[in-house]
């Protein structure tokens, strides 16, 4: 099958949208599958099956960054794109967002199969564009959703039922990862950029608690952006035990989980899923995360994580020291988050979107690849 994925956001630039249609495209690829991705990015693509059609701007949104391009130039890129690839099929990702993926689903003119990523919690602007968002829609074959949290948000704008198939992770390549060499002591870990959303002043006042009374306890994080300011709330000795590695590729973050001793997912809302918890939970390494909407879809509290109140330093640290003092509680974690994990391996994902392919296009299952 011709299948053309559509991404709204800047293709090189970190996200959990791009990582997951970087790696549905290459399982796709794997099952036989001719793919070609559209999307803006902002230099020029490095991945082969790329075709850039559109540069991004930064538009604050959610309390983070939607990098999308919703330029009229930008349309007729896409539409020119559609109609030379000759797809059998168009996946687009977020298709109410002004960008890419709203132009490929207004243009296409094969079935499109669309995915809602969003968690947001509320959004005026989506309100006020429902009317035509309504039109966007009916142009929609089969309707996905990454999680619950995420059809509610695209309910309330389009109505309509959504199928649920949750972002896919390569649980192998995580739980195979041999450990980076960070240096010797306790290392609490954090992924994820460094904006509102994703609460890392929570972690550093956590790891402020903790790390009075454990001296070899170290920090180590992944991610940029105006956030890592919140380290110089801590003492000279405290930041000295703080690795800011800033931005790592997906590919390369196995290495980094295996080296560490628990996970800190400290988003404080607008979470429709959790990808760093997946991968986390791979690599076999607890979790303590916030209890938001989302974030509950994948980490079930005190079976595979725990989960504690968002922006609570004092929960979170204590949460971490039962990880850290109770091995069995440890090692339960660890176990069961690993089984948990393979729930969301693309081995069962690509499976799921093929049957949603074959049902969009009236293509029989066993003649779809």
């Amino acid at each position: 099958m011709r299948i053309v994925l559509v991404c709204p956001y800047a293709f090189d630039d970190p996200g959990g949208v791009q990582t997951h249609v970087r790696e549905q495209a290459e399982h796709l690829r794997a099952h036989g599958h001719e793919v070609m991705v559209l999307a803006p990015v902002r230099g020029h693509p490095s991945i082969p099956g790329v075709l850039a059609v559109g540069r991004p701007l930064d538009i604050p949104y959610n309390a983070s960054n939607a990098p999308i391009d919703p330029r009229p130039r930008s349309v007729r890129r896409v539409a020119r794109a559609l109609t030379e690839l000759r797809p059998d099929v168009v996946h687009v990702h977020e298709p109410l967002t002004p960008s890419t993926s709203m132009w490929a689903t207004l243009a296409a003119r094969v079935p499109v199969v669309a995915t809602f990523h969003s968690g947001a919690e509320r959004s005026r602007l989506y309100d006020l564009a429902a009317p035509l968002l309504r039109i966007v829609a009916s142009r929609i074959a089969v309707r996905v959703a990454v999680s619950e949290v995420a059809a509610a948000f695209a309910r309330r704008r389009i109505g309509g039922s959504f199928e649920l198939v949750p972002n896919g992770t390569d649980v192998e390549r995580f739980a195979s990862g041999r450990p980076a060499d960070l240096g010797r002591g306790t290392k609490l870990l954090f992924v994820g950029r460094l904006d509102e959303r994703k609460g890392f002043p929570t972690a550093v006042k956590a790891f402020a608690l903790l790390g009075a009374e454990r001296p070899d306890l170290r920090l180590v994080v992944i991610g940029d952006g105006p956030d890592r300011a919140a380290v110089a709330t801590l003492s000279a000795e405290l930041r000295d035990r703080v690795a800011l590695l800033g931005t790592i590729s997906n590919e390369d973050l196995p290495p980094y989980y295996a080296a560490c001793d628990v996970f800190l997912g400290t988003a404080v809302g607008g979470e429709s899923f959790g990808m760093v918890l997946v991968e986390a939970m791979a690599a076999g390494l607890p979790v303590v995360a916030s209890r938001i909407a989302g974030y509950t879809e994948v980490v079930r509290d005190g079976i595979d994580g725990l989960l504690v109140p968002a922006r609570d330093a004092p929960a979170l640290s204590g949460a971490v020291a039962s990880v850290l003092e109770e091995h069995g509680l440890a090692h339960r974690l660890r176990s069961a988050a690993r089984d948990r994990a393979r729930s969301f391996d693309w081995s069962v994902v690509i499976e799921r979107l093929e049957a949603l392919y074959a049902e969009a296009t009236g293509t029989p299952p066993a003649s779809i690849r």
